[in-house]
């Protein structure tokens, strides 16, 4: 993904269009573990406020930022990175005022807007969830491999702050630290219901670190020792691709990395469309209930006659 200073001549108007911003926004929520949805203008067909290369973001609370459009498509844009957000997936968005209804193809999800000027968009939504979470405990040799060789396949890797606790979204903890300080940080982990836990160890030295832990038989059984596959590993690397090698063979099911919740949905009274309730949605209070609409032309009409729309 270029950075902001890596910009070509031809993408000077999208800097200009605040997505400069938007990268820059996107290295700050991937180093906070924030999950979130790139948007990506690929394709517009006149006549459209957006262009291709405009980017936004959408967060887990339903705010945007960014630009793809007026109101109306951001609208839309909206309610589909919600639902990606729920589900981890990334698929291509096309809204256009022809489409009678929302239909989903392999890839491909096509919404009627009839709010739009005139124009369509297509939109790619790429789902951003943080990458595993792994913690490992120690500084021997075998720690400094199951850190770099953590990071080289993909995952999150972090020294723990053992006086912060256990990560709510923590995926596995590797304790390779020769008897410093493994009881606490292995109870602490057992008790949060941390997904693996592995101690690098000799079979005799892990089952008598296993015995001393206050914790129940059952619960002592979730430890991995000696860590990793039998694959005859020799050095501090071997041994961490072993360790990940049972990491992965486990398929342990792994927590949220964020409270990601589906938004409630509602429908448009005026134009019929669906869309995601947020605290950045337009809306209108009516008589006590909340209204909420695609765009403030919607909203408007609503507002100068709220009888007509009344079921």
């Amino acid at each position: 993904m270029p950075k902001q200073n890596q910009l070509s001549r031809g993408d000077q108007h999208i800097e200009s269009r605040g997505a400069g911003t938007v990268l820059t926004r996107v290295d700050a929520l991937q180093s906070d573990r924030t999950p979130f949805v790139l948007a990506t203008v690929v394709r517009a067909e006149r006549p459209t406020s957006a262009k291709p290369g405009d980017r936004a973001l959408v967060l887990p609370d339903g705010s945007m930022e960014g630009f793809v459009g007026g109101t109306c498509a951001e609208s839309t844009v909206r309610l589909q990175g919600l639902r990606l957000l729920a589900t981890g997936e990334s698929t291509l968005l096309r809204i256009t005022p022809t489409a009678e209804s929302e239909t989903v193809a392999e890839g491909l999800v096509t919404v009627g807007n009839p709010c739009l000027s005139g124009g369509s968009l297509d939109i790619f939504l790429e789902a951003m969830l943080p990458p595993m979470l792994v913690h490992v405990h120690g500084d021997a040799p075998v720690a400094r491999a199951l850190v770099d060789v953590g990071r080289a396949i993909g995952h999150d890797v972090r020294r723990p702050d053992l006086d912060a606790g256990i990560p709510a979204d923590l995926g596995a903890l590797l304790v390779a630290s020769h008897g410093r300080d493994e009881e606490p940080v292995l109870t602490a982990a057992i008790r949060a219901k941390v997904p693996y836990i592995g101690l690098v160890a000799s079979r005799k030295r892990g089952q008598a670190v296993l015995a001393s832990l206050d914790v129940p038989d059952e619960e002592r059984a979730r430890v991995h020792t000696p860590a990793g596959l039998d694959i005859g590993a020799r050095t501090p690397a071997e041994v961490a691709v072993s360790v990940y090698a049972e990491l992965i063979s486990t398929r342990a099911p792994l927590p949220e990395p964020a409270p990601v919740v589906l938004a409630a949905e509602a429908v448009d009274p005026v134009c019929g469309m669906t869309v995601a309730v947020s605290e950045s949605a337009l809306s209108y209070v009516d008589n006590g209930l909340t209204v909420y609409f695609c765009g403030p032309g919607c909203r408007q009409a609503y507002v100068d006659d709220p009888e007509r729309y009344h079921p």
